[in-house]
């Protein structure tokens, strides 16, 4: 046995960073584990939704966040034609009192990992310590961890463990050792960024098509990025396929996968297919989720983030729950000590809370306006959108997403801070 703990948190994601710094500022001492043996900048582009920013607001973290990401200024549906449907203001231009950021999920973890450093010490992350499981008893739980050979490490004695180790879990995975399959959705979605000129506002998450026809989301996550004025531009691409990919956020797509799908989408304000020919890098993975589990808690562990409600990623929301999940978690236990009490607490609301997104990213997330447009039009030119459906049934759809997700700006202002 190396050290005792108050916390252990088995991963350095989003979810695990935002964690220890919640902690912290809670005046609860903890120190992350992660299993990889260097923690580097990967992934794409993601969304802050501004309940998530309001969270990162309170830990101080919005400076920072302003220098590397952009602050969402508009969302935007057209149709595979290039036809405008719908667009509403996001973040502070739709009244909220918190932005919505576009951002590299990299420099998200950057950004929360030096914090992290900065507040908490050098040794706060745990690097090349893959935990394997836990066992515990009325007082105490003990966390198991080998190196990425797989030689066997000192256990960590802790108060609590706190399993944010993301989609492939293994701490979930000890909880619920029978669990199914993951559940495709079927649909494939293709990721990547280019250097590009700015287009519509300079600051537009676009969704555009349909999944049967082939579906775009196209933000901007990075500015001036050459000195030239150019951004980084995020792209995904998602298209329905009975043939779901391996689940490896890493595995590299190829273009004659998915390219002539977009080949003639060439928009007024964009040359999509030339926007995906000059992607450095391109990255393939399915859309899927799990099926919500009834709790995520068992004594002195819980889950968190991707590890408790892994969610297809069509609502801009997936690191937004993490966050708010890791804020909720902190104030509890700030409120009632490091006990299983206080994570039975968390687990109630969490678990309901997120359970409702999961099911509705599935049904009705917010590009469902796409599909009631591809559906009524047939997937056809029109002269006029509003002979098939109106400006407030599209808003509708948003609006329930938004009550649903838990960030409409009265209820946000309203609410009161976890911590």
């Amino acid at each position: 046995m190396s050290r005792k703990e108050d916390v252990v948190i088995i991963g350095a994601g989003i979810g695990g960073l935002t964690l220890a710094l919640s902690l912290h500022q809670a005046g609860i001492a903890c120190r992350i584990y992660e299993a990889v043996p260097e923690l580097k900048a990967l992934g794409v582009g993601i969304n802050i939704l501004p309940h998530a920013a309001r969270e990162l607001s309170e830990l101080g973290l919005l400076p920072e966040l302003d220098k590397v990401a952009v602050r969402t200024r508009e969302s935007i549906f057209f149709t595979e034609h290039g036809q405008f449907v719908f667009r509403e203001p996001a973040g502070l231009d739709a009244g909220f009192d918190w932005p919505q950021y576009s951002i590299h999920r990299g420099d998200l973890q950057t950004v929360l990992l030096d914090a992290v450093k900065q507040r908490l010490g050098a040794d706060a992350v745990v690097c090349g310590a893959r935990c394997t499981g836990v066992s515990q008893d009325d007082d105490s739980i003990t966390a198991h961890f080998v190196s990425p050979e797989g030689e066997k490490l000192p256990s960590v004695q802790a108060a609590l463990v706190i399993g944010c180790d993301g989609v492939h879990s293994a701490l979930r995975k000890q909880l619920y050792p029978d669990e199914g399959a993951p559940r495709y959705s079927g649909v494939n979605m293709w990721r990547g960024t280019t250097v590009w000129k700015p287009f519509l506002s300079e600051a537009s998450m676009v969704r555009a098509g349909w999944l049967d026809v082939g579906k775009m989301v196209i933000y901007p996550i990075r500015n001036n990025v050459d000195g030239k004025g150019n951004q980084l531009i995020n792209w995904v691409a998602e298209i329905t396929d009975p043939n779901p990919a391996i689940r490896d956020w890493s595995r590299p797509g190829r273009l004659e996968d998915f390219l002539p799908t977009f080949e003639n989408w060439h928009f007024d304000w964009l040359d999509v297919p030339a926007l995906i020919r000059a992607s450095d890098a391109i990255l393939e993975y399915p859309m899927v989720d799990q099926d919500p589990l009834p709790t995520w808690t068992q004594g002195r562990l819980t889950l968190l983030g991707d590890a408790a409600h892994p969610m297809v990623p069509r609502g801009s929301n997936g690191a937004g729950q993490a966050i708010i999940d890791a804020r909720f978690l902190a104030g509890q236990l700030k409120e009632k000590g490091l006990v299983p009490e206080a994570l039975q607490v968390y687990d109630k609301v969490r678990v309901a809370a997120t359970t409702q997104v999961v099911l509705t990213n599935r049904a009705n997330p917010p590009d469902t306006i796409l599909r009631e447009v591809y559906e009524r039009t047939g997937g056809k030119p029109f002269e006029r959108l509003e002979d098939f459906v109106s400006q407030e049934e599209l808003q509708a759809i948003s609006d329930n997403y938004k009550k649903i997700a838990g960030y409409s700006p009265a209820a946000l202002k309203a609410r009161p801070s976890f911590l």
